[in-house]
């Protein structure tokens, strides 16, 4: 049976990050807080408000890493192919660079979500794969 965490349970551990923009583009990018250790092509399940996806971290010029999508499966999320939830959930809530956000830690090192300030939301707790799995994965895949 599936767990359900509320994003205000004090297992969950909420950053306040900021929406940014890609170069001179309008396409979002969401800054991962300073304290997560994640690297470039990490792929992360993510929650968008109860709508789940998988992301890839990216990092910047400046080596700052972040979510410039999210996607329904990790594969997609790897190669950027097929609809992009983030942009959808960005333009859908009318969403802009600057605008605040909480990202929040359910699983550390695999499951995040990612909400509006001021909403609550009911994540499904997901278990990492076991890193055996996962790496026969990431290689057929």
């Amino acid at each position: 049976m599936t767990e359900r965490i509320p994003s205000d349970h004090a297992t969950v551990d909420s950053h306040r990050v900021h929406v940014e923009t890609v170069g001179r583009t309008s396409r979002p990018r969401i800054p991962l807080p300073d304290s997560l250790d994640h690297g470039d092509g990490e792929v992360l399940y993510l929650s968008l408000e109860g709508v789940e996806a998988h992301a890839q971290v990216t990092t910047t010029l400046r080596d700052e890493p972040g979510l410039e999508g999210a996607y329904p499966d990790a594969q997609l999320a790897r190669t950027g192919d097929g609809e992009n939830r983030l942009v959808e959930w960005v333009d859908r809530h009318g969403l802009g660079a600057g605008d605040p956000l909480l990202f929040d830690v359910v699983t550390a090192g695999y499951q995040y979500g990612l909400r509006r300030p001021g909403e609550r939301v009911v994540y499904d707790a997901v278990q990492a794969p076991d890193d055996d799995l996962s790496d026969i994965a990431e290689k057929l895949g």
